[in-house]
């Protein structure tokens, strides 16, 4: 089989949906002609950890680390609970503390492009050896953090060898970049970057249509849109008996469904069953500005705040809700984020309510795949619609999705279009 170098940040004990993509995809890759040689650092700072994904790493691949010095230790001098938000990827939107301000200050304009930008020359380094000793021909890296593929740059250009860059987001264009309080000079030197890494690499791998035409403005190296997805046969489960309404995934500063908020208090004050009936999940880090939404809208004692789930009880909490919600925030910076969950989502087999912008990519897949209704932030009236005729086919035990052509979403499905673009 033809050895490829897979170089990546999120691994086994991470958690999230960003180690999911590439563990996946190194497990198909094998029955597909190529076998991965996996490279990750060896004490990364993860913001969240999942210890059951350790056993799913294939106990066949080989997997190199190194050590990374990252700058999260020192930062958490200044404020340990700010800094474990930020590296989540919580941004305050809203009366941010100084000590916050200092802290994005200092990660826009010092760490570009990321705070793991240190990883990158001992790196270069000790891939160069590895390299020659496997027999590597192709080498993928895959961000954020983009600091990986500075790696691929570095190594592409000591040996010119066959380098594929993955973007699971964007760069310079995703939500969060503008908060970073980055200077001209910064703003600069990210774009700059950006398109020395797009023009650099020999393929580039992105997750959404929106990203690959934003990609084709400025480069002519061949773009494969391939989104993430769904592994698991999941058996049938027990539908709550309450009619519950689940998010699973950190609720992030931005992404707060206001108008959802005020359509369920209008239900709840005009519909005593539905009333008693409502309960709302909320697995993963929830922002203070939804936390502080929910209680001014009344709703905060009809959440149950489920914290951090291992993957197994988030897929269990999937199949088992009533109801899905798949929310992003209302720009049109954020039409192209498709998030990992949708796919979970779809494979779980509830229907999903998604709020996001218009022209949202995320949002006309769920429609597409008849799997739920796609709606704007403001549509507080449609809501209210979908939301009533959704408790009334619960009540009749009739509340269902009938979803079509998800299996094109299924991992193996992926690993195949990826191993056809090497």
């Amino acid at each position: 089989m033809q050895k490829i170098l897979v170089i990546a940040y999120y691994w086994p004990p991470a958690g999230g949906p960003g180690v999911q993509r590439w563990l996946k995809f190194v497990k198909y890759l094998p029955e597909l002609g190529y076998e991965p040689v996996v490279y990750v650092p060896e004490n990364p700072s993860y913001p969240i950890t999942d210890r059951n994904l350790v056993k799913e790493s294939p106990a066949t691949i080989q997997i190199l680390k190194q050590p990374i010095k990252e700058p999260y230790g020192w930062a958490g001098l200044l404020s340990k609970k700010k800094t474990k938000t930020i590296s989540s990827g919580i941004i305050q939107d809203k009366n941010p503390s100084l000590a916050e301000r200092i802290l994005l200050w200092i990660r826009g304009n010092f760490f570009i492009p990321d705070a793991r930008k240190g990883w990158v020359k001992p790196s270069i380094h000790f891939l160069a050896k590895v390299i020659a000793d496997e027999g590597i021909q192709t080498i993928i890296t895959t961000g954020p953090p983009h600091s990986l593929h500075l790696i691929g740059l570095g190594l592409k250009r000591k040996y010119d060898i066959h380098w594929i860059a993955d973007f699971r987001d964007p760069w310079t264009s995703i939500g969060y970049h503008k908060k970073l309080r980055l200077t001209p000079w910064a703003a600069k030197r990210h774009k700059s970057l950006e398109k020395e890494v797009l023009v650099s690499a020999d393929k580039i791998v992105v997750t959404s249509q929106t990203t690959r035409k934003e990609f084709e403005d400025i480069t002519p190296k061949p773009i494969k849109v391939i989104t993430n997805g769904f592994d698991e046969n999941l058996s049938p489960r027990e539908l709550d008996q309450d009619f519950t309404i689940s998010h699973l995934g950190s609720l992030l500063t931005g992404r707060n469904p206001l108008g959802l908020w005020q359509a369920i208090k209008e239900l709840i004050a005009e519909n005593e069953t539905f009333q008693k009936a409502l309960k709302i999940k909320l697995a993963g880090v929830i922002s203070t500005e939804v936390q502080k939404s929910l209680q001014s809208f009344g709703l905060d004692t009809f959440v149950q705040q489920l914290g951090y789930l291992p993957h197994d009880q988030v897929l269990e909490t999937m199949q088992s809700s009533q109801a899905l919600l798949l929310l992003e925030i209302d720009s049109e910076e954020t039409k192209g984020i498709i998030p990992g969950k949708l796919f979970e989502y779809l494979n779980a087999k509830r229907p999903i309510l998604a709020i996001g912008p218009k022209d949202w990519e995320a949002g006309s897949m769920v429609e597409k795949s008849k799997a739920g209704k796609f709606l704007q932030h403001s549509d507080v009236a449609l809501l209210k619609t979908v939301l009533l005729d959704w408790f009334n086919q619960y009540q009749e035990g009739k509340l269902e999705c009938h979803s079509v052509g998800i299996e094109q979403y299924h991992r193996r499905a992926l690993t195949e279009s990826l191993a056809k673009f090497i």
